[in-house]
């Protein structure tokens, strides 16, 4: 069975799959909900395996490639049809088993790999966290987008291992951040007019908000502060956004990891992510 590009008249269908994993396909629950299946417009596509009465899987194929849902025989299939062109994504994320397939599949038509992170435990919690939430830490003001851009750049920085200033992309990057602010998605600590901690919900859903882009400056490291942060965030995410708040972290990232137990976050599945 080949994979086949789908639109909008199999929306249901793709929103059933969808509901399958609400969690782990939050990012492209996000992008269907607002914008449906017509993405080729906006060169980005959604792909289809199974049959037209029971849909089995689906990929997302754009700046990233997603797979949702995706079995071998779904990987398989998505690898046959992305492999027939070069690759355009930056990145490839979601379940690590269908994520690692599809990589062994496409390495030798879309390699080399700039990184493989093979292991992401994806997480996600429904309470308040226990520990105290700091009172400072609050959502960012419009005015303040200048103030939080360098954060910004300076977390990307570390965390992909390449600037969002490269190649031009300073402008595309600073609008994504100011959308996040206008949208009420990004909160901070301001100390003497700089940032000290951040983090966004960088995907919302109606069941839950994903954070990304946790950052404390390194001046304050050591100090607690993205544990009451992320405390704080999670209890407005709660009350505000979401039934449920969500992030995946790189296994080997002990002090992250450590932080998001102590706000309550269980494992509920594993992600993996390959980046260009």
């Amino acid at each position: 069975m080949d994979a086949r590009l789908l639109g909008d008249a199999e929306r249901a269908a793709v929103e059933r799959v969808l509901e399958r994993a609400p969690i782990a396909a939050a990012q492209v629950v996000e992008q269907v909900t607002a914008h449906g299946l017509e993405w080729w417009r906006a060169d980005a596509r959604v792909f289809g395996y199974g049959g037209r009465k029971q849909l089995e899987s689906i990929c997302w194929l754009g700046a990233n490639v997603i797979p949702v849902c995706a079995t071998p025989s779904a990987v398989a299939a998505f690898a046959d049809l992305a492999g027939m062109n070069a690759r355009q994504c930056s990145s490839m994320v979601g379940p690590a088993d269908a994520v690692l397939d599809l990589w062994d599949r496409l390495a030798s038509q879309w390699g080399p790999a700039r990184e493989i992170r093979g292991c992401q435990p994806l997480l996600a919690t429904h309470t308040p966290p226990a520990v105290a939430a700091d009172p400072a830490v609050r959502l960012v003001r419009n005015d303040e987008v200048d103030i939080l851009f360098p954060a910004a750049v300076a977390m990307y920085t570390e965390e992909v291992g390449v600037s969002p200033l490269a190649e031009g992309g300073g402008s595309r990057y600073r609008q994504r951040v100011a959308d996040l602010v206008s949208t009420r998605r990004a909160y901070a600590r301001f100390v003497d007019g700089r940032v000290v901690f951040k983090c966004e919900l960088a995907v919302v859903t109606r069941h839950t908000a994903q954070v990304q882009g946790v950052w404390v400056h390194p001046d304050y490291r050591g100090q607690g502060l993205a544990v009451t942060g992320m405390a704080a965030v999670v209890r407005d995410a709660l009350r505000r956004v979401a039934p449920t708040v969500s992030l995946y972290v790189n296994d080997f990232n002990a002090p992250a990891r450590h932080v998001y137990a102590r706000c309550g976050f269980e494992q509920v599945d594993t992600f993996a992510t390959i980046l260009f």
